[in-house]
Formats: structure tokens, sequence, C-alpha cells
């Protein structure tokens, strides 16, 4: 029995199934794969502020705490997003081409 969440697209038989795309996260449109090339470059600027961020000393008087652990991540997280939809660092592009390129079917 096939998982149906995993399976083989059609004509590629079982043993492409390991490497199918899950069908919930299943690219159908041009847009679907910006959003998706998007949000991969946010989480990557994120994690690269992160570390950014750690270096920073906070004042003792009014900082601190994990309170503002939890608030920094945030906000690092809305960083890499906002920097993101404004052009980020030109991954997300890359990405783009690459999903599509992956899912062009080859004409006969």
């Amino acid at each position: 029995m096939t998982d149906p969440v995993l399976s083989a697209p059609p004509g590629l038989g079982p043993a492409a199934t390991a490497t199918a795309m899950p069908l919930a996260g299943r690219i159908d449109t041009p847009e679907q794969a910006r959003a998706a090339a998007e949000e991969y470059e946010s989480v990557f600027i994120g994690q690269m502020l992160q570390h950014m961020f750690a270096g920073i000393e906070t004042d003792a008087l009014f900082g601190g705490g994990p309170a503002e652990d939890i608030y920094r991540s945030m906000m690092v997280d809305e960083f890499g997003r906002t920097l993101s939809r404004a052009g980020g660092v030109g991954l997300a592009d890359h990405i783009v081409r690459s999903l599509v390129s992956l899912q062009e079917v080859p004409s006969a």
C-alpha cells in the first residue's frame, strides 16, 4: 500500500516515490513558487541576523531577561521577512528558477 501523502507522480514508477514532493507542499503556480522562495529566503536571512544580534549586549537597567530573548527572536524573524519582501539577497530569484525548471516537463 502506498502512502497517499508521498506518492510518485504518474509515469515515474515506485523508484521515484521516496523523492516525490508531498502533495500538501505541491507548487502548482508561479505565484506559489515565488511565495515559497520568499519564505525560504526570509528564514535564511533571519538565521543570519540571529547570529548578528547574538553579539549585542543588553542594557541591564532597561533590558535583559527571558522576555527580551523572546521579543528579540520575533523581531529578527520579522526583519528577515521584511528584508525578503524588499528584495532580499537574491536567493528567492534563484529558488524560483530552480523550482520552475524542476517542474517543467520535457517536450517529446
